[in-house]
């Protein structure tokens, strides 16, 4: 029989393979939008349970029956515009020029060092003084039972032209927003984790590399012979070699909100989530799975390329299992 060869399975799409600066992604390309609106919130990862649902779509094969479905429920408290950041346009680039802070909190406190005094006001802002504006917004983890007081401090895209931004921003700084004043059920959104660490792995876990014949020269759980990785006179970066295997920066994209809910006790399993607990805020649950374990903050943006397969439209849903996960 031949001898089967599989040198590596690794996606070089994600490389490299290295540990997250940041226990949340930091997003370089947000979507510009019309909808004059927060166009993207944060939440906590609970764990996941299932529903049945009945199928509407309009050219599937279960059409009108009830299906089951897998969801993932994230506990979204609501988030704090903390302030506002300012940017021009500068040898083709947008360059942060200002930045102006409401009253700063206790928590925020423990995140940044926070000005004294407010010594620049943003009612003195004009739509002429900047290119793009973004909201400087921080979590509320002490709503939640992880157990964690520091808050996340990041920037959001705002909706519209830039005085609808500017107007937007005046109205909502220094005040709190709800997960419903941001998204609708059935939308599709992209989400932005960290994954799960596994620390520092071989190969065979890593990349998939086959494992080979105890006869073989050498190691067993190597990638064997280098062959054309190595004709270069050194060994080349793309070799299947051990290293950091997760703790990464990954997105997913289109995933679907299935359901938007206030009453956590139609989510909160018997026993509570394993290794988290009950949920105790608004929640979402989105369909399929999410990156990370449990307590890890999800960025939630809108799609920035939404499938048109899928059809945003809210799901009557049957029944939610709240049967212990233990």
């Amino acid at each position: 029989m031949p001898n089967t060869r599989r040198p590596r399975h690794g996606s070089m799409q994600v490389w490299p393979r290295v540990r997250a600066k940041r226990i949340y992604m930091r997003i370089s390309h947000f979507i510009q939008s019309k909808d004059n609106k927060l166009l993207g919130f944060a939440g906590y990862k609970a764990g996941m349970t299932h529903i049945f649902i009945t199928d509407a779509r309009k050219h599937s094969m279960t059409k009108g029956e009830d299906i089951r479905v897998p969801v993932t429920v994230v506990e979204c408290p609501p988030i704090k515009i903390a302030g506002i950041r300012i940017y021009k346009k500068k040898d083709g680039k947008m360059q942060p020029a200002n930045e102006f802070l409401a009253k700063a909190d206790k928590e925020l406190g423990r995140k940044i060092d926070t000005p004294k005094k407010e010594s620049k006001k943003i009612e003195s802002v004009k739509p002429e003084d900047f290119d793009e504006l973004r909201a400087l917004v921080q979590t509320q983890p002490r709503m939640t039972g992880i157990g964690k007081k520091k808050p996340e401090f990041f920037e959001v895209s705002i909706g519209g032209n830039k005085e609808e931004k500017l107007k937007f921003a005046k109205e909502h700084i220094g005040k709190e927003l709800s997960v419903k004043d941001v998204f609708k059920e059935g939308q599709i959104v992209d989400l932005f984790a960290v994954t799960k660490g596994k620390g520092f792995q071989g190969p065979v876990k890593r990349f998939g590399v086959k494992v080979r014949s105890h006869k073989a020269e050498k190691t067993k759980r190597g990638p064997g012979s280098l062959g054309g990785w190595s004709e270069q006179g050194h060994v080349m970066y793309r070799v299947a070699h051990a290293g950091q295997m997760g703790f990464h920066n990954r997105i997913d994209y289109n995933k679907q909100i299935m359901m938007i809910g206030d009453d956590p006790t139609q989510v909160n399993v018997s026993g509570g989530f394993v290794n988290y607990g009950n949920v105790k805020n608004t929640y979402l649950l989105i369909k399929g799975s999410v990156p990370g374990p449990e307590k890890r903050i999800i960025r939630i943006e809108t799609a920035l390329r939404p499938n048109k397969k899928i059809e945003q439209t809210a799901q009557t849903i049957q029944y939610i299992s709240t049967t212990s996960k233990q």
